[in-house]
This record gives structure tokens, C-alpha cells and sequence, in this order.
């Protein structure tokens, strides 16, 4: 345990240890009277006895705590592991009360050790014990509920980085599909007619670079795509000429809508590919929307010897869909026609996580640490504001000794140097400190 921490652990034992006191003064005030005058009779002592107590309990439990979660890596909330962890509470609490009636009966009563060994009853640990496994069935619930919206986030950080790794995977398939597929083509034309295929080659130029721009993106405008497409058609007309005629519209008739990028193009490969396409059989390819859908159709007459598919085209464009949005694309295949129909999508339902995401969700997450750290100062602001004016009338009514002031300072510099970190000032290393030393760390080539 750090330095730090043991100091903000030290802190809480002071302040639960006061809290106890005062809960036990409210409570034998209420229902034991004779109790209550005894308490408040010499309250300066039984409050350091009461705090001797809370410390020790306390401080055993925390590092009983540490050490489970370091033991078994957070992973603490099974029944065996709740078992031993509870078990441990009760050893340990067992230990602590212990020492803390060693040291009060021999630094208040001056007891020798074979007499603190002799006074030891079950009735002693009972009640410390029960306070202190109470209050670490506490600690446990809240470290539970914490543990459970920390396994949610990092199960979301997951899915989104595992999503974001398959999306990627699959348009970085496109690049080398298209590029064979093309040079398939442009393998052909020189044979057939070398003229053509020089044309081919700075049309499949400009085309290429499209590919390459649209291939980052998780989507684009339909009209992007149309234009696209007409394009890319152009490029095979030079190959198979009036072989291929295609309708298509100019412009979507909602022009906020997209798809993914390349679909148009993967479908119009495919359709060539898996299809007869010559002057007596011309290939028909129609775009069109319908019912929220751009489909594609065109005139089936199948190949009758076609190479075994890879599967890249449709499967790519289906689980780019997927990862995208709910909405998902169907075929249709009849004896005639084969139909693609591809939803266009007006609001991205995505699980990949863009760099600017990531950016926004870093510093919502680094607002809502500084904003529990501010809601945690508030609370021991206001627990500070009730509890002080408790113990100042206590000490009022029972001695003339202003102990009342050991808690306002204790507390008030433990209060202060909360609010400090909470708001992030700190007048001994500020934040221009802070920028000198990371860069001059930054600087150094060993670093």
C-alpha cells in the first residue's frame, strides 16, 4: 500500500471511528441512561479508546481487503472466495480488537500483559467484531457494485474493439479483390484489343482511387454511390460494350441516406461475373429504391462452368451490414431475376469505435472522475459541517477542556487537502509545474 493511500485510509479510520463514537452517544442517550452519563463523564477517553478501536479494526480489514483483490486479480465475488474473504474479516477483526485492548488497558489502565491476557472474554470481541464485519459487508457491497460497472464497460470496450478489428478486417478484403478482379480484365482486353486496354488502364486508375478513398469510411451517401456506379460500369462497357445496359437513377431521393461504401461495385462485379454477359444475351442491371432499400436486379442466366465463388462479395457487404446497423440486407433469387436489396440507412447504429469517439469517451471519462472526486469533497464537507457542531456541544456540556479543537484542525487540514486534490489545485506543485516536468521528461532520450 502506498504512502498515499495509507494516509487516505488512516483518514477514513478517523472518521468512521468518529461517526461510531457519536452513534453511541446518540444511541445510549436514548436508551441507557446511566450509560450515556458514564460515556460523557470522561468523553475526551472513551473517545480515544473508541478511536483506538476504530483505527485498528479498520486498518486490518483494509489490508485484509488489499490482499484478496491482489490474491485473486479483482475476481472476489464468488461463494468460495466470499467465504474465505468473510472468514478473513472475522480473524483478522479478532486480532485487531486484540491489540487495540492491549494497548488501551496498558496506556490507560496500566495494565501489565499477563492481566490484559486474563481479562479476555468472548463478551469483548462480540460487539467491535459485529461493528466491523458490518461495516465490511458494506465495503464489499459497494466494491461489488463498482466491480460490476467497471466488467460493463470493459465487456462494452470489447465488443466495440473486437467489432472494430473485424470491420476493418473486412474492408481491407476489398482492395486486393477488386485489384484482381481488374487486372483479370485488363489481362483479357490486351489480348483482345490492346487499345481498349490502355484506356481500361487510366480508367481503372481513377476508379481505383475511389476505392481507396471510400474504403476507410463505415459509410457513404447513396449519390456517391450512384456516381460511382455509373463510373465503374463505363469501365466494364469497354470490355463487353452493349453487353451490359444498366438503369440507374441520378440522384437518391433522400440525399442524407447511405450505404456501405463499394457494395454497388462488389454487386456489379458479382452480376458480371456469375452471369452470361454477350451481345445475344445481354446482361440487364437495374438500381432502384423501394421501401427503404436500394436494390440491385439483374436478368439471371447463369454461367454454366463458373469458378467457385470466394464469397468475399456478398458476405462482405452482409457483415459490414451487421456491424453496422440492425437492418440487414436481403436476396432474393427467382428462376429470372436476382435482387440485392440494400437498406439505406439514415442514422449510423455503429459499434465501431472512431478515434474521435475514443477521444470523447476518455475525457467523459476523466469529467466524471473529477466530478466524483468533487460530489466525495461535498459529502465530507457536510459530514464535516454535522459532526463538528456535534462535538462541539458534547464538549460544552461535559468538560472545560476545548479537545473540540484536536478535530476541527484534524479533520479541517484532511478536509482541505480533499478539496485541493477534488478541484485539482495544488500550490506547491501547480499545473505549470506539472507541464515543465512532462516536458522536460518527454525531452530526455533514455526516457
Amino acid at each position: 500500500m502506498s504512502r498515499n493511500r495509507f494516509l487516505k485510509e488512516i483518514f477514513r479510520a478517523f472518521l468512521v471511528g468518529t461517526l461510531v463514537f457519536i452513534g453511541f452517544i446518540a444511541y445510549y442517550s436514548l436508551t441507557d441512561n446511566t450509560k450515556y452519563e458514564y460515556l460523557v463523564s470522561d468523553l475526551w477517553t472513551e473517545y480515544f479508546q473508541t478511536m483506538i478501536f476504530s483505527t485498528i479494526l479498520y486498518m486490518v480489514n483494509t489490508f485484509w481487503f488489499v490482499f484478496l483483490l491482489k490474491r485473486y486479480d479483482n475476481f472476489l465475488y464468488t461463494a468460495k472466495r466470499m467465504a474465505i474473504a468473510v472468514s478473513g474479516n472475522i480473524l483478522v477483526s479478532c486480532i485487531g480488537v486484540f491489540f487495540a485492548r492491549w494497548i488501551i488497558l496498558t496506556g490507560f489502565y496500566d495494565r501489565s500483559f499477563q492481566q490484559v491476557l486474563a481479562s479476555q472474554t468472548l463478551e469483548n470481541y462480540r460487539q467491535p467484531i459485529l461493528i466491523a464485519l458490518g461495516i465490511a459487508l458494506i465495503f464489499y457491497a459497494i466494491w461489488y457494485y463498482k466491480y460490476r460497472q467497471e466488467s460493463k464497460v470493459k465487456e462494452q470496450k470489447i465488443i466495440a474493439g473486437t467489432a472494430s478489428a473485424k470491420f476493418d478486417a473486412l474492408k481491407n478484403q476489398l482492395d486486393p479483390h477488386f485489384l484482381f478482379n481488374s487486372l483479370n480484365v485488363l489481362t483479357s482486353l490486351i489480348d483482345e484489343d490492346p487499345h481498349q486496354a490502355q484506356k481500361f488502364t487510366t480508367s481503372l486508375s481513377k476508379v481505383y482511387r475511389y476505392v481507396l478513398e471510400q474504403k476507410n469510411k463505415d459509410l457513404v451517401s447513396v449519390d456517391e454511390e450512384l456516381q460511382f456506379a455509373k463510373t465503374y460500369v463505363r469501365l466494364l462497357k469497354m470490355r463487353f460494350e452493349d453487353s451490359i445496359i444498366l438503369e440507374i437513377p441520378e440522384a437518391s431521393s433522400n440525399p442524407e441516406a447511405k450505404i456501405v461504401p463499394l457494395s454497388l461495385q462488389l454487386l456489379l462485379e458479382n452480376a458480371v461475373k456469375h452471369n452470361v454477359v454477350n451481345s445475344v444475351k445481354p446482361l440487364h442491371i437495374r438500381i432502384y429504391e423501394e421501401d427503404g432499400f436500394l436494390k440491385v436486379t439483374n436478368n439471371l442466366q447463369e454461367k454454366q462452368v463458373v469458378k467457385k465463388s470466394s464469397g468475399v462479395g456478398l458476405q462482405n457487404i452482409r457483415q459490414r451490414y451487421a456491424l453496422l446497423s440492425k437492418r440487414e440486407m436481403v436476396i432474393d433469387k427467382t428462376n429470372k431475376d436476382f435482387t440485392v436489396h440494400l437498406p439505406m440507412l439514415t442514422q449510423q447504429v455503429s459499434v465501431v469505435e472512431s478515434q474521435e469517439d475514443f477521444i470523447e469517451d476518455k475525457r467523459y471519462q476523466k469529467a466524471k472522475e473529477r466530478v466524483e472526486a468533487v460530489k466525495g469533497f461535498y459529502g465530507n464537507l457536510i459530514a464535516y459541517c454535522i459532526v463538528i457542531p456535534c462535538l462541539a456541544y458534547l464538549n460544552l456540556k461535559t468538560t472545560s477542556f476545548p479537545w473540540i479543537i484536536f478535530p476541527i484542525l484534524g479533520w479541517g487540514f484532511g478536509l482541505l487537502t480533499h478539496g485541493m486534490e477534488a478541484f485539482g489545485y495544488n500550490p506547491i506543485w501547480g499545473k505549470r509545474w506539472e507541464e515543465k516536468k512532462l516536458r522536460e521528461l518527454m525531452d530526455k532520450e533514455d526516457f
